[in-house]
């Protein structure tokens, strides 16, 4: 086997490297690096020290968006991104808005008060997740709940990387406690169950929430 993807499983970014590789079909070695403490030899693989990193063979790779449009050329079976300009354009926007836009809220707000706070024995910081929740999520949403009204899939007629960026946030949203409001979102709370349902998402996703609900019980 010679691909290896070094990171952490509760990582939206290295979850949505597993997902991409689920979805074309490439086995891999998942290596575990712990996000807080990697080890002095990790800067070989990633200079900034973050996860996920990739080998495959003699190709060193970093970040996953760099990671997921590698494997796309690669890897040409089961392509994630669209052949079109526009189209292959507008997933790398997606992308981008779903780790530089929802991430700071969904993972780095919800998931990192509720989940990684009480693993490291600390409080989470309720008022700042009420206002992610009430002020700076909704607009985003709101986005994107135009972007998929009516359509089965943000960009062209198949799966591509702007589903799997958007909805590995979700994950991570759903860790910490928090879901769509499918009242005020219809579309996309049905759009990321749809994702987060489907075989790539929902093995990892199994196996996750065991650990998140260890954290719970271990905190309470």
């Amino acid at each position: 086997m010679s691909i290896k993807l070094h990171g952490a499983a509760l990582s939206p970014f290295v979850r949505k490297a597993r997902v991409a590789l689920a979805e074309k079909g490439l086995a891999y070695e998942a290596v575990h690096v712990d996000p807080f403490n990697c080890p002095p030899e990790y800067s070989r693989l990633n200079p900034l020290r973050r996860i996920p990193a990739l080998e495959d063979g003699d190709t060193v790779l970093a970040d996953s968006g760099v990671i997921c449009a590698y494997l796309d050329k690669a890897y040409p079976e089961q392509p994630l991104y669209p052949a079109g300009a526009a189209e292959y354009a507008r997933v790398l926007w997606l992308e981008k808005f779903a780790d530089y836009e929802l991430a700071p809220h969904t993972t780095f707000t919800v998931f990192r008060n509720r989940v990684l706070m009480p693993l490291l024995g600390k409080p989470s910081d309720e008022e700042r997740i009420a206002k992610a929740l009430s002020e700076k999520l909704p607009p985003l949403l709101d986005y994107l709940e135009e972007q998929i009204k009516g359509r089965d899939w943000f960009v062209g007629e198949q799966l591509t990387v702007a589903d799997i960026a958007v909805a590995t946030q979700f994950a991570n949203l759903q860790h910490g406690g928090e879901r769509i409001d499918a009242s005020r979102w219809p579309a996309l709370a049905a759009h990321v169950a749809k994702l987060l349902a489907r075989p790539s998402f929902a093995s990892l996703l199994e196996r996750e929430r065991g650990f998140v609900e260890k954290v719970r019980g271990a905190a309470n």
